[in-house]
């Protein structure tokens, strides 16, 4: 029996049977990846590879071994020719005892590699400046005539110049950048626009520096480098649309099994997009993440079970060591799969969906993320576009404003398996909650229980979208200028909500208003209906309460007080922007009409900062009656943050009125993500 537990990233396995007695042997566990992106960013270290030959790769390897035993028989045919037509040469093969041994050329051993080369010829070693003085001193001590000697010792002399030591340390950079898997990535397609660029800042420049980059960027011969320049970077930064030349994919048998032979073209700066994880002995691709080559191609699919990849054997090894092979590899990528047995419709394109988070979220800290490595963070308020829900759990999806930044899409938790554990975690909570006293606890317990049973029923929406938060879908809007959204603003007492709007409405009073309010109370001889109040009767007011007309109401001394929908929209209807002071009970009634509103949240700054600023109103309260209010401020955004558009800390009654004024004047200049029900 095993047991897993996941440990930053990891999957760490371990013995079921654990010692008796309470102690437990303490050994370090060995750690797997459950499921790995195989290019992601990251240093997990590096380790040497076994070298692992398949039959198809043996069968290849004898094939060019023939072909190199062809060679070396016609060289040597060659060379007895070449021997005969010199005396010299003809006295040295006569005479096989005279001269040395190299011992800078020792017999290869080790690992032999296709052709009977070392594996790492396709990459040379490069000898330093020290071991090539080294290696011709000992040639020059072990040679027994003079003219031998004197010639080790010219080339001596020749390494020791400077002029060859910078030439020697060119070639070995050049040397090491040519066997790099593929070249670099340029960074940008448009060297001659940058180039005019810099001619038309420095053209009137009377520096000599800036004539001389003048002159030297107006050269026929840097003219036509640039645009050599421009023409390769323009082919190598066309992704789209892939020819077929870029990826292709071939079935063929092997050992009995049907297997396709996939090719991929992969950029140095576009990650594969794939993740792994171990079954068996396999390596099984898990995910195929959006955004990466291996999505963009078509050819890779969940299931696939990997053989090989670029001629090396993956079967058998753990997905880390995976990571690693495909850590540096870039260009040309030829994958061996054994195909998924499950076979899946065509993939379909699929809508973008746009959410607002009502959580947050941090995968580092979730141990039931697949792939850590993808896991994207967000915070509560943020929009997140789904761009794949095939896995119904985990969700890929980009955050607002990184997309450019985000070359892969990220795993974030699917609306009903964060639901779910949600409910798992409260009642877990509730269950470890300490009995306390009294009849009322009873209750309470009693209650909740019924609530968990009827969150186990998939039908009751309305617990869910009451109870646990999740995701609301949104969209774009951008209000028209002859209807603004009302302006509501949300705070606890004693924050300033009721200035800043008495602010806004004695400012400019042509452009913002207050709607009338309903009051069932006598009309006083100055007061006008329809201007001052809307005077109605206690009849027509519970009707109208009754019908949900109303977005709050009120008694005061045995009248009632109201603000309806059709007032509010009234306002709206001359183009004025109207502006409310609401509960947070009024919400949701607010958000439920036709009108749209935006919501600000007014918070209170810190404790001495609030008693300063209510000493300027001539109030003095006491020290609970300002932690009351933080306190009831905190339980505000708790309760009903994901109902707030925006929150303005009101540490100054001038800095808020002004960041008050820039949220509004916003709406008019830019779209504003909404409840997608609102435009349905």
């Amino acid at each position: 029996m095993m047991t897993t537990s996941h440990m930053n990233g990891h999957v760490t396995e371990s013995d079921g049977g654990g010692s008796g007695g309470g102690e437990s042997n303490q050994e370090e566990p060995q750690q797997w990846h459950r499921e790995m992106a195989v290019d992601c960013p990251g240093d997990l270290g590096a380790r040497t590879l076994p070298v692992r030959r398949s039959a198809q790769l043996e069968r290849i390897r004898q094939h060019q071994e023939d072909l190199r035993r062809r060679r070396e028989e016609d060289g040597r045919n060659r060379q007895e020719l070449d021997l005969n037509a010199s005396i010299r040469l003809k006295k040295l093969s006569q005479n096989p005892k005279v001269g040395i041994d190299n011992p800078t050329f020792d017999p290869i051993e080790g690992p032999v590699g296709p052709m009977g080369l070392p594996p790492n010829l396709g990459c040379p070693t490069l000898l330093e400046l020290e071991e090539l003085l080294m290696s011709l001193k000992q040639v020059q001590h072990c040679l027994s005539d003079a003219q031998s000697q004197e010639d080790v010792e010219l080339v001596l002399q020749l390494v020791q110049k400077t002029d060859f030591q910078k030439a020697f340390n060119i070639h070995n950079a050049v040397a090491q950048h040519m066997n790099r898997p593929s070249p670099p990535f340029p960074h940008t397609d448009r060297a001659q626009g940058l180039a005019q660029e810099v001619q038309s800042m420095v053209y009137n420049s009377q520096h000599k520096e800036g004539l001389e980059l003048n002159t030297l960027l107006s050269s026929p011969h840097v003219q036509a480098v640039l645009l050599a320049h421009d023409c390769v970077a323009e082919q190598e930064m066309q992704l789209e649309p892939l020819t077929p030349d870029d990826h292709c994919e071939t079935l063929t048998q092997w050992g009995g099994e049907t297997v396709k032979i996939v090719c991929i073209e992969k950029a140095r700066d576009i990650p594969l997009g794939a993740t792994v994880r171990n079954d068996m002995d396999s390596v099984i691709i898990s995910r195929i993440v959006k955004g990466g080559a291996a999505e963009r191609s078509g050819l890779l699919h969940e299931g696939d079970e990997v053989l090989e990849i670029n001629g090396v054997e993956i079967r058998g090894k753990d997905v880390n060591e995976v990571f690693d092979i495909l850590a540096d590899m870039h260009g040309n990528l030829t994958f061996i799969l054994i195909p998924s047995p499950q076979t899946k419709p065509p993939p379909i394109k699929e809508t973008v969906v746009h959410v607002k988070a009502h959580f947050d979220y941090d995968p580092s800290d979730d141990p039931y993320v697949p792939c850590r490595e993808l896991g994207l963070c967000f915070q509560k308020g943020d929009i997140l576009h789904i761009i794949s829900q095939d896995d119904p759990n985990w969700w890929q999806a980009y955050r607002d404003g990184d997309e450019d930044n985000q070359p892969l899409a990220g795993l974030v938790p699917g609306k009903s398996f964060q639901q779910q554990r949600e409910a798992m975690k409260q009642t877990i909570e509730e269950d470890k909650e300490p009995e306390k006293s009294g009849k009322l606890w009873c209750a309470k317990k009693n209650k909740k229980k019924r609530k968990k049973l009827l969150y186990n029923s998939k039908q009751n929406d309305d617990y869910d979208n009451e109870e646990i938060l999740t995701y609301e879908e949104m969209a774009l809007y951008h209000q028209p200028a002859n209807r603004k959204r009302p302006i509501a603003l949300i705070g606890p007492p004693n924050c300033g909500q009721n200035e800043l709007r008495q602010r806004l409405l004695s400012s400019e009073p042509d452009r913002f208003g207050g709607a009338v309010p309903h009051t069932t109370r006598n009309r006083r001889d100055v007061e006008v209906s329809g201007r001052d109040y809307h005077f109605v009767s206690r009849q027509a007011f519970d009707m109208d309460a009754t019908a949900g007309k109303f977005i709050e109401s009120g008694d005061f001394e045995k009248n009632l007080y109201g603000t309806s929908t059709d007032s509010v929209r009234q306002l709206i209807n001359t183009g004025k922007i109207c502006l409310l002071c609401l509960h947070t009970q009024s919400l949701k009634i607010l958000r439920n009409s036709d009108l749209k509103p935006y919501i600000i949240f007014i918070a209170p700054p810190s404790q001495e900062r609030l008693r300063a600023l209510l000493a300027k109103e001539s109030k003095n309260p006491k020290p609970e009656e300002l932690r009351d209010i933080i306190e009831k401020a905190r339980e505000m955004e708790q309760n009903f943050g994901h109902l707030f558009d925006a929150a303005i800390v009101n540490t100054d009654q001038d800095k808020a009125y002004q960041e008050l004024l820039r949220l509004i004047n916003k709406l008019d200049t830019e779209p504003q993500w909404v409840p997608s029900s609102w435009l349905r």
